[in-house]
């Protein structure tokens, strides 16, 4: 018989894993953020403009995030077996397919881009995200390189490595950012151009940055250099396929029902746009906390199953699931009183020349915080089961039921509600809400069904 503190021990060990997880995650998610807020100094139409660049660009590393994250149940599994041999040609194989992928994906972005004249967004703001496009997709070359590296470090359980390449790299952004942005200390004036350099450069040190700490360790040295790419297993390749390609689906299903809300914002108007922005990325960041204890749920649930023990596995997944609970309820109360003040600090109130704008963006963005911070509960919950599923590399049907969540239960409100009813951006929310919701009760009922049946087989 389990009973409570059989859940809340196993919190320190969780936190001890996550938190560089989450910290790295974050980092990803300030670089975003600092861009808005620096963007936002400039005017709305930017800031809708860095939203709709970045709409594409989130598509293609949805998938890129998505594939690589196939490394991390294959590392951990390796490691619970004590299998090193195993763990290096993941490794080997991941970064090969992640390379090839993250050229692909620039590749797809390019094409994409005639895409934007077609999608009867504001005129002024598909100017402006062209050319931020260009620089950005190029990002994601490095950005997938990257996320092999991290998917490897973060599979033998040492979390921090990403943390450290992503907190340089941050600093890295931001002061590019204040240099090209606003053509401070006489560098050019390139506005959300700026922007997009500082997000390329940066991607591209984190890469440098996290390869060498990784070479520099004994333990790892030999994982990360003197790869023979010539000598590769076809069936190696076909085994990270069969786990990424779900996996990708899975991140791609999530990340582009709220990339059809920026666009859907979009078709309402500049504003409704900036504020779906603002509210998107304010929400993004508590939903990292969530995916970096969906990332512990992964390695921990991945070494259970290397050594066969089923009962602890159950156990320290809902560990997880408890903690991850605590966490998002804190989230809630956090947007709920803070929902009027926190899109101030994306705009600036003293802009005489936009004010109208900018009270309005505030306004909407205000009512939309309101419904995020129902959906912090669903949105947590459902990445850490997802990542409990992972561990246990059962992707193909959990990728069946977050596409019903998403895109049959969440899409169609979220487009029915916000075009044609008075909810408008409110409808597109609770469209959204609907789908993480749907998403969490789904995947936590496959979790459930598969450890009672690995129970069973067991006993």
């Amino acid at each position: 018989m389990i009973n409570f503190n059989d859940y809340t021990r196993e919190f320190k060990k969780n936190l001890k894993l996550s938190g560089p997880v989450i910290m790295g995650l974050l980092g990803h998610t300030f670089v975003a953020f600092a861009d808005n807020i620096m963007v936002g100094q400039l005017g709305t139409a930017e800031i809708a403009a860095v939203s709709l660049g970045n709409s594409f660009v989130f598509i293609a590393m949805s998938l890129g995030i998505g594939f690589s994250t196939a490394i991390t149940p294959l590392v951990a599994e390796s490691d619970g077996a004590n299998d090193v041999k195993a763990g290096r040609s993941a490794l080997k194989h991941g970064l090969v397919l992640c390379t090839v992928l993250g050229f692909a994906l620039f590749g797809m972005m390019l094409l994409m881009k005639p895409l934007m004249h077609h999608m009867n967004q504001p005129k002024e703001v598909v100017e402006l995200a062209l050319p931020y496009l260009d620089v950005v997709a190029f990002s994601l070359i490095p950005l997938v390189v990257f996320q092999a590296f991290k998917q490897f470090s973060e599979g033998l359980s040492h979390t921090q490595y990403p943390m450290y390449a992503t907190i340089v790299a941050n600093v890295v952004n931001i002061t590019i950012n204040y240099l090209l942005i606003f053509g401070s200390f006489g560098f050019p004036k390139l506005g959300i151009v700026g922007a997009a350099i500082g997000t390329l450069i940066s991607r591209f040190v984190m890469v440098v940055m996290i390869w060498y700490q990784l070479r520099s360790r004994k333990k790892f040295h030999d994982y990360v250099t003197n790869f023979n790419f010539r000598l590769l297993e076809i069936s190696k390749l076909k085994h990270i396929l069969k786990l990424g390609f779900p996996s990708a689906l899975q991140f791609f299903f999530e990340v582009a029902v709220f990339t059809t809300a920026i666009w859907l914002s979009g078709v309402l108007g500049k504003n409704a746009q900036a504020a779906n922005q603002i509210a998107l990325n304010l929400s993004s960041m508590t939903y990292m906390v969530g995916m970096g204890l969906g990332v512990v749920a992964m390695i921990r649930v991945g070494n259970q199953k290397g050594i066969k023990d089923y009962f602890n596995l159950r156990r320290i997944a809902q560990s997880v699931f408890l903690l991850t609970l605590i966490f998002e309820v804190v989230f809630a109360l956090f947007f709920l009183v803070g929902r009027e003040f926190l899109p101030t600090i994306y705009l600036d109130t003293n802009d005489i020349v936009n004010q109208l704008d900018n009270m309005e963006v505030i306004k909407l963005g205000a009512e939309l915080l309101l419904i995020a911070a129902f959906f912090q509960i669903s949105d947590g919950l459902q990445v850490v089961v997802l990542g409990a599923l992972r561990g246990l590399q059962d992707v193909n049907i959990p990728t069946l039921l977050i596409f019903i969540s998403y895109w049959v239960i969440g899409f169609p409100i979220s487009f029915y509600l916000g075009l044609h009813t008075d909810l408008k951006s409110n409808g597109i929310w609770i469209g959204l809400l609907a789908g993480l919701s749907s998403s969490a009760l789904l995947l936590y009922l496959r979790f459930n069904y598969l450890t009672k049946k690995l129970l069973l087989s067991n006993s």
